[in-house]
């Protein structure tokens, strides 16, 4: 974009859309469910619940939890990721076409944020070691912000930029991410290689559906052109 054009944003989502974590994420909610006496929680439930904070996850594993046991769980879900990542086992592969897209709209001018559930130090740790981090002007977290779909990370990244959000756009895999750019008025794009299905993001009218980053240049200049 010429320099005199006004800014515009792009946010990503993390687990599901930039990197594939859904294995590494199942595996420390089986070893914290098992440490503390529950049967290992079903993957698939797991992954549907990505992207919203831990403590919903695990109410909606375990309905009826007290709120003692359930910060329990949370905690030792989050000591098992930071061990994993301490011992360097921690591998969550960039999804195809990730790291590509993210330095062509990068180049093309558009500024890039992170919007994720992730705490911060895992969120940092994935974008080191890629490479990317440099990338991104903006890094939201489970840490400073309220959690998706409330809109605060959006609004945070948005205000760290200096962006309005008639030039942000949300990127992501779950209706969790495409109700959180709705709740910030900022448009979306959905993601089908993550942890949601086609029909179910349709389903909340992001401004597109893509099936592999190479489309994500068109429909982000399609949706921020003025």
């Amino acid at each position: 974009m010429p320099s005199s054009d006004p800014l515009r944003l792009v946010v990503f989502d993390m687990d599901g859309t930039l990197i594939d974590s859904q294995h590494l994420i199942v595996a420390s909610m089986t070893r914290s469910f098992e440490r503390n006496g529950f049967a290992a929680p079903d993957p698939a439930s797991v992954r549907a619940g990505v992207g919203l904070p831990l403590e919903i996850i695990v109410r909606s594993l375990l309905p009826g939890i007290s709120p003692d046991l359930c910060e329990t769980l949370v905690q030792d879900y989050r000591r098992d990721v930071r061990a994993t990542q301490d011992r360097g086992e921690r591998h969550e592969p960039l999804m195809p076409g990730a790291r590509e897209v993210v330095e062509r709209l990068d180049a093309a001018g558009y500024l890039i944020a992170l919007a994720t559930g992730k705490g911060t130090r895992g969120a940092r740790h994935a974008l080191e070691v890629h490479g990317l981090i440099d990338r991104f002007v903006s890094i939201q977290t489970s840490d400073t912000a309220p959690g998706k779909p409330h809109p605060g990370m959006l609004i945070q990244a948005m205000n760290e930029a200096g962006v309005e959000a008639s030039a942000t756009i949300m990127v992501g895999d779950t209706v969790y991410d495409l109700e959180t750019a709705r709740n910030a008025s900022v448009a979306s794009v959905a993601v089908t290689w993550g942890y949601h299905d086609r029909a179910d993001l349709a389903s909340y009218g992001p401004g597109a559906v893509i099936d592999h980053f190479d489309d994500l240049d068109a429909e982000v200049e399609r949706l921020l052109a003025f």
